[in-house]
């Protein structure tokens, strides 16, 4: 087998559900020719999930303690075969073109990311059911991401070879790992946004995408603004981030190309069901 063209790098703990339907996800990418390295951060055994799709290419990397996720991210991308990256969180989800559209964007330059569709969700037999949504789509001004990073790091895709002149992604900036690579990227590369909500942003109402923990980020975004001189930034809500005049002027047309509906997994099919409740004592 020769080597694949794009490296799919997912860190992944606990969530065989949602792995799951990413997973689904990228099987339906009228894009082929990818091979999917899902990193293990020392959760339960996710290896069933290339049983459940043995037409792609996967490998399943064990970390031998919990590193957290940006660690798991440096151990995937330092493992990778493909001449291109593409990240996704294990909740997120990728439309069926988006792969292909992000190749054909990235012809001319180095990264590209696209917009997103930002949904929260239930469990339902197994399944998220989508419930509230709404677009992510902002102009992309370099100086302006120096205030409020709006890249979105699931499903963007950047030349392999970016990691010899940048390093990799830096764990002390935890939270904003992400934001840490785009500023270190953008330096040097030319990084362009795909004005299209192909990447399915997913979270809970429960979890701390409302609030968070203020205290954790604080130090972090602290972190950011000393290495790249940023100056005093806010800790604050991201939705309320989004309120903010300065950010709503920044609101971009994009196309909207998801119809709403979930994502079904091979995971819901009876027999995969069974194959859960085995490994997991059900879900």
């Amino acid at each position: 087998m020769g080597k694949p063209f794009v490296s799919v790098i997912i860190p992944t703990y606990n969530r065989p559900l949602f792995l799951s339907e990413l997973i689904e996800s990228l099987f339906r990418q009228t894009f082929k020719d990818f091979e999917i390295i899902i990193v293990n951060d020392n959760g339960d055994k996710v290896d069933f999930v290339k049983d459940l799709y043995p037409e792609l290419e996967i490998e399943v990397l064990e970390m031998e303690r919990n590193e957290q996720h940006v660690q798991a991210r440096n151990r995937g991308v330092t493992h990778s075969k493909g001449e291109f990256i593409l990240l996704c969180d294990d909740d997120d989800l990728l439309l069926p073109g988006h792969l292909k559209r992000m190749i054909k964007e990235i012809k001319n330059c180095d990264l590209v990311y696209s917009d997103a569709e930002i949904f929260d969700y239930t469990i339902e037999n197994n399944i998220r059911v989508p419930g509230n949504r709404f677009l992510f789509a902002y102009e992309h001004e370099v100086e302006e991401m120096k205030k409020f990073s709006t890249f979105v790091p699931s499903g963007c895709l950047y030349r392999r070879s970016i990691h010899e002149e940048v390093g990799f992604f830096d764990p002390e900036m935890f939270n904003y790992w992400d934001w840490d690579f785009y500023l270190r990227v953008s330096e040097r590369f030319l990084v362009k946004r795909v004005p299209v909500a192909s990447t399915l942003y997913a979270f809970s109402p429960s979890g701390d995408h409302l609030s968070g923990n203020l205290k954790s980020r604080r130090f972090y975004l602290d972190q950011l603004s000393r290495k790249h001189n940023l100056g005093d930034l806010p800790v604050t809500n991201f939705f309320l981030m989004l309120e903010e005049p300065e950010v709503k002027a920044r609101q971009a047309a994009t196309d909207r190309v998801w119809d709403g509906q979930p994502v079904l997994s091979r995971l819901v099919n009876k027999n995969a069901t069974n194959l859960l409740e085995q490994l997991y004592g059900g879900a």
